[in-house]
């Protein structure tokens, strides 16, 4: 009798289950569908090209093994990576065990060649009046994966730069776009990357800098005539790291030379990492040209570690400063500073510091207090959970009701009041919010926003609810 290809697959996953960790068995491999088998090749989907590398990077041997043991040695294997909300076949990318071997695919856009091959190319990295001394790659190297720590928060993120590092330019999340909340640790996975590459291949140019120092050195270029030098040395990069690139909005004539800039290194298969506060889809005054190459890649947010990754920082943070402390210490102040990974290790510090300098004992009160005035002088943040209960509170329903698919205008405008507010209070993308507010897509929360602001400078009792309720949640 012939198997099934759901039939095949499954077995195949409890192969592979008993023989790799639980979280690797959940993160990697319970996401996959088998698609259809025909002959001896089973066809799984894959929810992007960056598992379809990760599992051939990491998983080849165990699925050959696997795979085997349920359709004999002449065993293929097919990944039908899903593109949106279809599939479309000139986007599959097939497979045949044991081959691993894999071409890039390359842009095809037009570029600015360069043309001149002027040895003496101006480098903006040059600082006049001080020293002719070129500025390496500005990478930190306290900033590096062994004190990364990975969690649920930040798994997706950790495992790509790896494997960035590992072939920079040569996987399919070409530019990788790292965006998250301030304190979570943008900045530390970019230097993380750039270090770990450097270490691997020390030949190739690899270079961090902040957006705001790149469109200071634009500005200087184009005032001192030398655009095109800029343009030029920016080409000569291989692996190109730009920070909290949001502040390239607005700046039209920035957006325009970094077009050309990243066309040029994607074409010719180097690597560009950049970093954000915001999604790309709610990036604001960014040319759209721009944002559908970000999209190019791979994009991965990182989220507010939980409780077991905020315990590990810090035992880790007092581990590599040589300092021991009392469990339950460790466990206060991974309770009660839950959202920054900076307020997180500055609390510590903090304690650390009190200890050795003022001569005090590290006891549960001193930390107590520490805690409290790290918390009181940090801004706080408020959840989306935290925001729907006190929007379903304040009108009276519960918050399933608020998620509901009903039409109800009152339970409508609640929704929406919940989907404005944690836009405005939170730092979570528009379709973080959707698909926490009711599974909602971004388009819906953005009009809903829209909905707010409208209905809030024409209905007097609708611009009460957003005064009570702006009240309630920033007390």
């Amino acid at each position: 009798m012939k198997k099934s290809a759901e039939l095949v697959w499954n077995n195949c996953l409890s192969f592979i289950k008993d023989n790799i960790e639980e979280q690797a068995f959940k993160t990697w491999f319970e996401p996959i569908k088998a698609v259809k088998i025909v002959d001896n090749a089973l066809s799984i989907q894959v929810p992007s090209s960056f598992f379809y590398e990760w599992l051939e990077e990491h998983y080849l041997k165990i699925l050959k093994v696997s795979l085997i043991r349920e359709l004999g040695k002449n065993a293929k294997l097919i990944y039908v990576i899903r593109k949106g909300k279809a599939l479309h076949n000139n986007k599959t990318v097939t497979q045949q065990i044991p081959s691993s071997e894999r071409t890039p695919v390359r842009s095809q856009e037009v570029d600015i060649p360069i043309t001149k091959k002027d040895p003496e190319l101006k480098n903006p990295f040059i600082i006049p009046g001080i020293r002719n001394v070129k500025i390496e790659s500005q990478l930190n190297p306290n900033y590096n994966f062994d004190n990364f720590l990975e969690g649920d928060s930040n798994r997706l993120a950790r495992s790509a730069g790896l494997a960035i590092a590992n072939k920079p330019g040569g996987t399919s999340f070409n530019p990788f776009f790292v965006f998250g909340a301030v304190g979570l640790g943008k900045t530390h996975l970019a230097h993380a990357i750039g270090v770990e590459i450097k270490e691997k291949y020390p030949d190739k140019t690899v270079l961090y800098i902040s957006a705001e120092k790149f469109i200071q050195q634009f500005t200087d270029s184009v005032r001192k005539n030398n655009r095109n030098d800029f343009i030029h040395f920016y080409q000569l990069i291989d692996v190109l790291i730009i920070d909290d690139v949001q502040f390239l909005s607005g700046k039209a004539g920035t957006q325009d030379v970094f077009f050309h800039i990243f066309n040029h290194l994607h074409q010719n298969g180097k690597q560009v990492i950049l970093t954000s506060d915001k999604a790309p889809i709610d990036m604001q005054d960014i040319e759209q040209r721009l944002l559908s190459r970000f999209k190019w890649g791979l994009s991965a947010e990182l989220q507010h570690p939980d409780f077991e990754t905020r315990v590990a920082i810090l035992k880790n943070k007092l581990f590599r400063d040589g300092v021991e402390m009392p469990e339950e210490i460790i466990e206060y102040v991974a309770k009660n500073i839950k959202t920054n990974v900076r307020e997180l290790e500055g609390a510590i510090v903090s304690l650390i510091a009190q200890a050795s300098f003022n001569k005090k004992e590290v006891t549960l009160e001193l930390s107590k207090q520490i805690v409290e005035k790290f918390v009181k002088n940090t801004k706080r943040e408020v959840s989306i959970d935290y925001i729907q209960k006190v929007v379903s509170d304040y009108f009276q329903m519960d918050v399933d009701t608020l998620q509901s698919k009903t039409r109800k205008r009152h339970i409508v405008q609640a929704r929406q009041l919940a989907m404005f507010f944690a836009k405005k209070l939170t730092k979570a993308s528009l379709a973080s919010i959707g698909s926490q507010i009711g599974s909602r897509d971004h388009a819906t929360v953005l009009h809903a926003c829209k909905t707010v602001d409208n209905l809030s400078s024409t209905d007097k009792q609708f611009r009460k609810y957003v005064e009570d309720l702006q009240k309630k949640l920033t007390l």
